[in-house]
């Protein structure tokens, strides 16, 4: 499931960031309107999290013309529709979040030669054979294989499937890419490109 938060409060969006990422979800944020839209262009996501005002306008300027569901963050506890009054637990964020989440159309299996990927369950399967694998590593095959035949960088994989960044010397993805290749077994799927990063082509080489 791919999530955007929309907040303007660095800490609050840090740690709902955070939070989120560590229980299995790809997370955007952006901070305006603005940011907001050029995420919305470029990608789908199965639920928004929006606070009501932000620097350059209020919220509904999104949130009325997307059919994704949206959570609104709110200090109003009057407000209508779906929102969240602040202060809020992060329990209770992650609710609501996995409650709106369930309400987005089903995203489609992905599929590329014997790999299948179902992101709304989590689920993988190689010829046939179901992987176990763990939310950090569903995360990284899931982006891989949505950009299957771009390559894709280390940092783009430590923005989406990890909580934080952690040093440029970091070996911590390339642990992971190590474990997927085990669990999804010969021939190789997951090609490393020079220092730059990794890609899945449209059909692994034999």
């Amino acid at each position: 499931m791919r999530l955007l938060v929309v907040e303007d409060d660095p800490e609050l969006s840090t740690e709902i960031v955070i939070g989120l990422r560590s229980v299995g979800y790809a997370v955007d944020l952006a901070s305006t309107l603005a940011e907001a839209d050029e995420k919305l262009a470029a990608n789908g996501y199965d639920c928004l999290i929006l606070d009501t005002i932000l620097p350059d306008g209020e919220s509904f300027e999104l949130a009325h013309v997307r059919h994704t569901p949206v959570l609104t963050l709110t200090s109003l506890p009057d407000a209508t529709g779906e929102h969240l009054v602040k202060p809020f637990t992060f329990a209770t964020l992650a609710a609501r979040v996995a409650t709106l989440s369930r309400q987005a159309t089903p995203r489609s299996t992905l599929r590329i030669a014997d790999l299948e990927l179902d992101p709304s369950r989590k689920r993988a399967r190689r010829g046939g054979v179901s992987l176990s694998l763990d939310p950090k590593e569903f995360s990284v095959l899931e982006l891989l294989a949505v950009r299957a035949g771009e390559v894709v960088s280390r940092a783009d994989l430590l923005e989406q499937c990890w909580t934080d960044h952690g040093s440029p010397l970091s070996t911590v993805v390339d642990s992971v890419i190590a474990q997927l290749r085990l669990k999804l077994g010969p021939p190789i799927m997951i090609n490393t490109v020079g220092d730059t990063g990794y890609l899945i082509k449209n059909r692994p080489a034999a």
